[in-house]
Order: C-alpha cells, then structure tokens, then sequence
C-alpha cells in the first residue's frame, strides 16, 4: 500500500510514474513494483478524487512526471447500475481530464478498463479489434471512459483487463477461500467466463509498454487461458489444501448464472480477452491464470496466515 509518511510536495518531488487510484487493488501493486526501479508516488480516493475535475488538473498540472497510469474507478458493477451519473462522471469524465492533462504536459497515459466492455455472446477469446457492446451501465461507462481517452489524447494507452485479483484488497477469490475455511459447502457460477488476473503481473506486463511511446490504443493485458468462476474457485481451493491451508470445503458447487438473483446488473457470459496482441509487441508470453492463482495461494494463504 501507500506509504503513510509520504508528503507531496509538488516543488521538491519530481517522480517519473504517477498512478491515480493506489489505494485499490491493483493500483497499489503498480506503485509497489514501479517504486523499486523508478521515483513512483500514487494518489488513493483521499488524495484525489476523481469526481473533481478541477483539483484533478489542480493537483497534477504543476507536478513533472513522465508517465501517469489511472488505475482508479467505479468498479460496483450493481452499484453503477443505479447510480448511471456517477458512473459516468468517475468512469469516463474523469478519465478525460487525466488524459488531457497528460497531453498538455506531453506525458504518457495509462488508462486501465475492463472486459465487461462487451456483450459476451462471442465463445472466443476477444480481440481489440472486435466490436464492443456493453450490456451494464458500468460497461457503457468504462467503454465512454476508452472512447473519451483516446479522443482526448491520441498517444494515450488503454489496457483492458479481466478478473483482476490480488493482495491488496479482497476479490471473488478471496470471498470463496473465506467461505470455504468457514462452512462445508460453497459454490459459484459454471457458464460464465474469463480470466483471472493477478496484480502483480499486470504490473510486470505493462512495464515494456510504458517503455515505448509507439505503443497506442486498446491493448489487451490478461493471464493466459479461460475459466468459469467455478472453477477459478475449485483451483483456488484445490492449491489450499495442497499448501496446507486448512479448510473446510473440498468442493465447489455449480450455480447459473441466471440463478444469481441477487446481481441487479447483466454480467457478460464470457469475456476472455485474447492477448496475442501483447505478445507481438513485447516478445513476451503471459503466464497462465493457474500458476497466478497458486502463486497468490502460497504466498498469502499458505505458512499459517
């Protein structure tokens, strides 16, 4: 997370990568990784807030940086549903402005989206070329944030990515491990589809494209291969027990998605991106979602924790 005794001061402090939303999940593991090879500073919700667009260019004007990554959003999928304004205003406005600012200071952006930017019905992985359609206002919302990016700034880099998890703040995946230690029986949705993603990759993957300024657009930026929720689950607790980590459950239960009453959003069916785009510009080969998740297992479940 942010160092507590960090003080901005935007005279003495001149990093080279900024990133807006370091108090979340993922925006936490870039600082983390950036700050042991560059001057890195984030902002968390606290520091700035992405629903005044003023203090935003108040804040990030006067400050020299290189590169600014916006990893901050509304992320509530049902939550955006009925807050559509809101949504909006955090997910493709400000978006805007951050790009903007980043144009007039000739730096490089970063935005960060989502595969829930399509409708789902495709049964392969999806390309940065195929049409989007989003079936939710958080959908619609990140897609206008992308739309507006780009046309805002058009060096500006966007990555989406899927199923994001990760030590920093809880998941789906830690949801279910937290059931599982405590009740026999679990379960989670069988006909939906795509990618766990782990944080601390997500920072390793985008480090080579914030390295080339030719690099525009939509990238797609995801572990390798495609699961349901249920078996992301049953993986999850299968590395447990394999590592020792006491649980309850041994099983994973199917549901339908259409059983999920409770979702007051549509969640696209299957939204595995493809990343072979990535891998013709770097060279380089994601890991698959399996080694990700049980790495995340060992190293924050297991050893007693």
């Amino acid at each position: 997370m942010i160092d507590q005794h960090f003080v901005f001061d935007p005279v003495n402090t001149k990093p080279k990568i900024v990133v807006v939303g370091a108090g979340g999940r993922l925006g936490a593991a870039l600082v983390r990784e950036y700050a042991s090879r560059d001057e890195t500073i984030g902002f968390t919700h606290a520091q700035l807030d992405l629903g005044q667009p003023e203090a935003l260019r108040r804040t990030l004007a006067p400050l020299p940086f290189d590169v600014l990554i916006n990893a901050a959003a509304l992320t509530n999928v049902d939550y955006c549903e009925n807050h559509r304004d809101e949504a909006m205003k955090l997910n493709a406005e400000a978006p805007r402005v951050l790009a903007e600012v980043c144009g007039e200071k000739e730096a490089r952006f970063v935005h960060v989206s989502t595969d829930y930017v399509f409708d789902g019905e495709k049964r392969t992985p999806y390309t940065e070329e195929d049409p989007v359609d989003p079936i939710s206002v958080y959908g619609e919302s990140k897609r206008a944030g992308e739309e507006r990016v780009l046309a805002a700034n058009d060096r500006a880099l966007v990555i989406r990515v899927s199923w994001v998890f990760g030590p920093d703040r809880p998941s789906f995946v830690d949801a279910i491990l937290r059931k599982a230690r405590a009740e026999e029986q679990v379960a989670a949705v069988a006909d939906k589809f795509s990618t766990p993603t782990y944080t601390p990759d997500i920072a390793a993957l985008l480090r080579p494209l914030l390295d080339s300024a030719a690099v525009r657009g939509i990238v797609h930026l995801a572990n390798r291969g495609a699961c349901s929720w249920q078996e992301y689950a049953q993986w999850a607790l299968d590395c447990c027990h394999e590592f020792g980590v006491p649980m309850k459950a041994r099983t994973v239960a199917a549901v339908s998605l259409g059983e999920m009453t409770n979702f007051v959003a549509r969640r696209p069916g299957y939204s595995v991106l493809a990343t072979d785009k990535y891998e013709q510009l770097t060279g380089e080969t994601p890991r698959p979602w399996r080694a990700a998740v049980a790495d995340y297992v060992r190293e924050h479940y297991g050893k007693g924790r």
